[in-house]
């Protein structure tokens, strides 16, 4: 058997707080938000895409916990693949309309 060493009390584990006058980090909020603009609405998308630039730019002015920028950065960068894809989904809807509307409405006309 082995003995756990004396003068080594085990403490529970604490979530880490930001630094003293520091605005905790947001990277999980925004990675779910960018991640539902993916799969849900491309207006998640822009939101996680402009609170990702704001946070980071707060991280590298000193402003906010930097502990959570990878999450920050994937998030963000979801949520520019989000909305990419909804403008595209869009567009690719009027068109449809365009094509498929407007020759049947015309020949509706005549």
């Amino acid at each position: 058997m082995q003995e756990t060493p004396q003068g080594t009390p085990q403490q529970p584990a604490q979530p880490a707080q930001p630094p003293m006058g520091m605005k905790p980090a947001r990277g999980g909020t925004v990675l779910v938000l960018g991640i539902l603009g993916i799969v849900l609405c491309f207006i998640l998308g822009i939101i996680a895409w402009v609170m990702g630039s704001g946070d980071l730019k707060e991280m590298k002015e000193g402003k906010r916990d930097p502990s959570g920028e990878q999450l920050t950065k994937a998030g963000m960068i979801c949520g520019i693949i989000g909305t990419c894809l909804g403008i595209l989904a869009f567009l690719w809807w009027i068109i449809a309309v365009v094509i498929i509307g407007v020759p049947s409405f015309l020949g509706a006309m005549g």
